[in-house]
């Protein structure tokens, strides 16, 4: 009975990750496509077109690494533990930009919105796109020091190859990279929750001002951010959800005996990089109707098919 109930708990969670990477996989790709032919089609492409695009690019990497990781995991969990290690690097880089693109976004979407009249921000505010690049540029030295302490915690004596391919010692060594790694990407989540608790002080400032002004007068702005914090606390929850499935994963770390929690855990990391992408294409203007558009043609496309 047990077995069944292993077997039905399996199949179900397969599933759910076979949603989640076509749904993520079409969403990213279609993101990255619609903004790349409209960049064909004007000869210019805007700042937030250009991190959307470099995100979804990103996060197709890095759903790949997760599904291959995972399927490997099911399939051959056996000799996964020697395998394992090659994708650290791989899913580090991918998880990186996946992750740092979309703080990028909300920090973009802060300085466009926000209002303030410190002169630093207001500084900062001018030089937006700068600022976002300068992020960037921070993040690839994080990077670079995450892969090193990496290398340091897990890098492989050379003197006993043995040890360091047996089953506890490989579990322990990829624990450790998952830990690292989760406490590393717990820097943009942090960057990204101040900003969240800025927009809504200016949100705050805002609504008061508003009681002096006349009613409607500053609607637009209001819109934009409640517009802007609905798709910063969808990433902030998805996040938090992705990092809390990272730390429990090196907390429970025994793939052959805890099989079905890694599963488990993993489905729910991800949730991360295909549910944001359907929240973003859905709060984005241009994507919101290109996708209706395609939509609508599938469906014409489909009638005709019948007839």
């Amino acid at each position: 009975m047990a077995g069944i109930i292993s077997t039905v708990l399996q199949v179900t969670l397969i599933t759910i990750v076979s949603v989640e990477f076509i749904i993520g996989s079409l969403g990213n790709a279609f993101m990255a496509v619609v903004n790349i032919v409209d960049w064909v089609k004007r000869g210019k492409i805007s700042a937030v077109d250009q991190i959307l695009t470099a995100l979804a690019i990103s996060r197709t990497a890095f759903l790949f690494m997760l599904i291959t990781s995972l399927l490997v995991t099911l399939l051959d969990p056996v000799s996964v533990e020697k395998r394992i290690i090659m994708h650290t690097i791989s899913w580090t880089v991918t998880n990186h930009f996946s992750v740092w693109l979309a703080t990028c976004l909300s920090i973009f979407y802060f300085l466009k919105i926000a209002n303030f009249s410190n002169s630093v921000f207001l500084a900062l505010k001018r030089k937006a796109k700068k600022v976002v690049s300068m992020t960037l540029v921070v993040s690839l030295i994080i990077l670079f020091l995450n892969i090193i302490v990496i290398n340091i915690l897990c890098g492989r004596p050379k003197v006993n190859t043995l040890y360091w391919y047996s089953s506890n010692n490989t579990l322990k060594v990829y624990a450790i990279f998952l830990f690292t790694n989760t406490m590393f990407i717990l820097i943009p989540f942090t960057v990204t929750l101040i900003t969240f608790l800025l927009l809504i002080f200016s949100l705050w400032r805002h609504l008061r001002n508003m009681q002096y002004n006349a009613e409607g007068f500053q609607d637009v702005s209001t819109a934009a951010h409640i517009k802007s914090l609905q798709s910063i606390v969808t990433f902030l929850l998805l996040y938090t959800v992705f990092v809390m499935s990272l730390l429990l994963q090196s907390w429970n770390i025994s793939f052959q005996q805890k099989n079905l929690i890694v599963m488990v855990l993993r489905s729910t990391g991800i949730a991360f990089p295909s549910v944001h992408t359907c929240v973003l294409i859905l709060g984005n203007g241009k994507l919101r109707q290109a996708s209706l558009s395609m939509l609508w043609w599938l469906r014409c496309k489909y009638k005709y098919t019948e007839n």
